[in-house]
């Protein structure tokens, strides 16, 4: 079983530690999102929830692919998203919606997703290089 009380899935990109640690960054942001002002609610808000689903719509979309090359640009995609966000909750810091403390933790939680989504990517295209072989 994993954290969230299910066996292994059946479409096996929820088994990555990636994209577990992705979903909880994605959550993370979806708090910040809330506690934003209304002013904010059609502009800023809106952006960081596509973009923190965007992370994790495009680890699963490149998952899926079954192709080296397809799944490590959607992975591409994911930690252009990634960085995106850390970018909007440095806005959301200057406005003053979130103090240092969520600050350093959206940030060590992007720093984590960041290593592994690297990681991933390296992996994939080491597949990619042996299967040439």
């Amino acid at each position: 079983m994993d954290r969230y009380g299910s066996e292994a899935s059946e479409f096996g990109f929820e088994d990555l530690e990636l994209y577990k640690q992705a979903r909880e960054f994605r959550k993370r942001i979806y708090m910040l999102v809330k506690r934003l002002p209304d002013v904010e609610r059609f502009a800023l808000a809106q952006q960081m929830r596509r973009a923190a689903t965007s992370v994790t719509s495009n680890i699963a979309e490149g998952y899926g692919r079954h192709h080296w090359q397809e799944s490590i640009q959607f992975c591409r995609h994911s930690r252009g998203s990634l960085f995106e966000l850390v970018e909007q909750t440095n806005t959301c810091a200057d406005e003053g919606y979130c103090d240092s403390a969520d600050l350093q933790a959206i940030r060590d939680n992007a720093a984590t997703v960041l290593r592994l989504l690297n990681g991933y990517i390296g992996y994939l295209q080491r597949q990619k290089e042996m299967s040439k072989d």
